[in-house]
This record gives C-alpha cells, sequence and structure tokens, in this order.
C-alpha cells in the first residue's frame, strides 16, 4: 500500500473519508486533516516504541505546535493514504512532516508539520527523548 508520493514516508496508514468527515460546503472539513495526520502520526510513534517507553519511565509525546497546506478538497467516498515521517530530531522534541494521498484523485491532497515534544507525565516538564525512542527513529527513517 503505497503512492509515489509517499516514497519518503515509512509509515503509511489507509483511511476511509466518512460520510460526516464532510463540512456544509460539501467537502472534508479541515479539522478532519489533522485527525488524518494524528492517525498516521499515532501509529508511527506506536512503531517507534514510545508508548511502550512511557508506561516504563513516564516520558511520552506531547504536540507543541501543528500546521497544514491544503492542496485539493476531499469528500465522500474516497480512500486516503496517508504518510508519516520524522525530519528533525533535537534533544526533547521531533517534527514530523505528514502528507495525505487521494485515491479518487490519484494526487497528494494535503501536506502537514507537527513538533512534537518529550514530555514527563509524571513531573510536568520537558524531558530528552528515550534514547531507545531515539534508535527506532533512526532505523525507520533509514540514512
Amino acid at each position: 500500500m503505497t503512492h509515489p508520493d509517499l516514497t519518503a514516508f515509512p509509515v503509511v496508514i489507509s483511511e476511509e473519508v466518512a460520510w460526516g468527515d464532510m463540512d456544509s460546503f460539501a467537502h472534508v472539513s479541515n479539522i478532519v486533516f489533522f485527525r488524518y495526520f494524528q492517525n498516521a502520526r499515532i501509529e508511527y510513534m506506536t512503531r517507534a516504541g514510545w508508548f511502550a517507553a512511557m508506561g516504563a519511565t513516564g516520558l511520552g509525546p506531547i504536540v507543541k505546535s501543528t500546521a497544514g497546506t491544503f492542496r485539493r478538497p476531499l469528500k465522500y467516498p474516497d480512500k486516503l493514504l496517508v504518510g508519516a515521517r520524522v525530519t528533525a530530531v533535537e534533544a526533547d522534541r521531533v517534527t514530523f512532516a505528514h502528507r495525505i494521498v487521494s485515491a479518487a484523485q490519484d494526487a497528494a491532497a494535503a501536506d502537514g508539520e507537527a513538533v512534537i515534544v518529550c514530555f514527563d507525565y509524571r513531573n510536568g516538564v520537558k524531558a530528552n527523548l528515550p534514547d531507545d525512542v531515539r534508535a527506532k527513529i533512526a532505523a525507520m527513517e533509514g540514512p
């Protein structure tokens, strides 16, 4: 399950546009695009072991910022591919890039970005990324 516009994304999930995802203008509401981005990002972080590490250490992700660029409207029915990749890793944060590809249009419909900070939920402060999570991200992203 891939598309030429998603070759740089190590994690790609599929989503189906639901009738209820559309707004009164008969296209998918902009806020729903962010849910699609989030679903791909959650899958990425799951594969990177971040949620497993959170159970042991209390160190987990928290969104610092997010943005989107909408290229094409989406509407029901449609099947989507949503990619997630990490474009930058810093001591206490990672930056994700996202892309949504529409099967109905055979084209990219949106791009997004999210900065995710590592947060110590036990002490209420930001923290450095766990080493094992950092290593799994490096392995997923490749050279």
